[in-house]
């Protein structure tokens, strides 16, 4: 086998790797890189005239927003993933066209990418010419999968994004009888200072500051990835707002979270089997709350915005690279009573780390504004931290090496650094190639 970087190497996003082996060529993720600009993977279109085929780990943006491009430089083959990610994929790539209005995208290459998708279950084995492959729930968000490649050599598990803590959607990732000789890890939280405090102190922390704001009359603004995180956050606040933790307010969804919110609700045999008892036997449909109003017009973001009454805003985007959270910020950012609650990866160079770090005034859509609204970060991950990754590791049968992507520089070399005690670690470069 021989890996090649194109994205994710000593960075958050963008994750785009090449594995090949013999005459079988395939692509591990294929996503975007949201900043100050768009940046792609560095993988040329003649070489994707040679890929056999593309498996993504799950939706979001950094591991699926670069199929559009592919398919439009007319790659022909197939994209292999589980359900609920074809179908959030979609909802988010329709999005980002929206949004951004890429000029390398067509029609046809959206139609053809659509068409191209074969669906795979977990655990079961299917191939690509010459590899073999299997998915493993990660745990990450709906529908997201661990990869696992071999050839008659080598065995490969690629992470993607994963989580190792049971959330509110989804059980941990799976980690029952893995092996493989080379691993390829995430790295997004690995730093010697990523230990992450219990979930459930994060959560009462933050009920505590959205019900001060809820007293003074204000309105809590809480910018969310629109796969995953948006859910997680609208269902632990419903269940707290049912037990009367939270006073009665009105919760607004608003992007493409209620999009988001059906393809869960149709997929739910991919959650926790908790959740799927609750709405199977209990008729009591989380999704279906009666606390939450679905946004779709600019008069009805216009009344929420102008409004005298306290409520709650769970809207895209997560990092405030766009959509409709730079309305509400600008819009409700002069008001004292209002509140900013940040719960996901803030990336280097995005508004959301701006503003994350306390800057007074910041630029929107070129017009300068000041941030008179309080900010506050609870940290609820859809990642492992540092000591889950190492943990991770640990159960992997057979394994020799690992490369870590996927993370800050100093982050991922941290866990390399701490790996290379017991095995061989990595910490590739952009464009680099490494063969096993």
């Amino acid at each position: 086998m021989k890996l090649t970087f194109f994205g994710a190497a000593q960075e958050v996003g963008r994750s785009c790797i090449m594995l090949e082996s013999g005459d079988t060529r395939i692509l591990l993720d294929a996503g975007i890189k949201l900043g100050r600009e768009i940046e792609y993977p560095l993988i040329t279109d003649d070489m994707l005239k040679g890929v056999d085929g593309i498996v993504t780990s799950h939706a979001h943006l950094d591991h699926s927003g670069y199929l559009a491009h592919i398919y439009s430089a007319g790659y022909k083959g197939f994209t292999y993933t589980t359900k609920p990610t074809f179908e959030l994929t979609n909802v988010l790539i329709s999005d980002y066209m929206r949004i951004s209005s890429p000029s390398n995208v067509t029609k046809e290459g959206l139609a053809l990418m659509a068409r191209q998708h074969r669906l795979m279950e977990y655990h079961k084995e299917f191939g690509i010419k010459g590899l073999r492959l299997k998915l493993f729930p990660a745990g990450h968000i709906l529908g997201s999968a661990m990869i696992h490649v071999s050839d008659a050599r080598n065995s490969l598990l690629y992470t993607g994004d994963m989580n190792m803590r049971t959330t509110k959607l989804l059980d941990p990732a799976y980690t029952e009888d893995l092996k493989a000789d080379t691993l390829i890890t995430e790295s997004t939280y690995s730093g010697s200072q990523d230990t992450f405090q219990s979930e459930k102190k994060s959560i009462e922390s933050m009920v505590s500051s959205i019900n001060e704001t809820i007293k003074q009359g204000g309105t809590v603004i809480v910018p969310s990835f629109g796969v995953g995180r948006a859910q997680e956050v609208l269902l632990i606040l419903d269940d707290y707002m049912k037990s009367g933790l939270i006073p009665r307010v009105k919760m607004y969804m608003d992007g493409m979270i209620g999009k988001a919110m059906r393809i869960h609700r149709h997929n739910v045999i991919y959650c926790r089997d908790e959740l799927q008892k609750r709405i199977l036997m209990n008729d009591d449909d989380p999704f279906k709350s009666e606390n939450f109003y679905n946004v779709t017009t600019r008069q009805q973001r216009s009344r929420i915005m102008n409004g005298q009454e306290p409520a709650i805003v769970v809207t895209t985007s997560g990092m405030l690279t766009g959509g409709p959270v730079l309305k509400y910020i600008e819009h409700m950012s002069r008001d004292q009573k209002n509140k900013l609650i940040l719960v996901g990866y803030q990336g280097e160079g995005t508004l959301g780390k701006q503003i994350q770090d306390h800057a007074k005034t910041v630029s929107i859509d070129g017009r300068k504004v000041q941030m008179n609204l309080s900010v506050e970060t609870y940290h609820l991950s859809a990642h492992a931290d540092r000591q889950q990754l190492l943990s991770f590791v640990g159960k992997i049968h057979g394994l020799e090496r690992a490369f870590i992507v996927h993370g800050e520089p100093s982050k991922s070399k941290s866990l390399q650094e701490a790996l290379s005690e017991k095995i061989e670690a990595h910490h590739p470069q952009l464009a680099s190639e490494h063969a096993l």
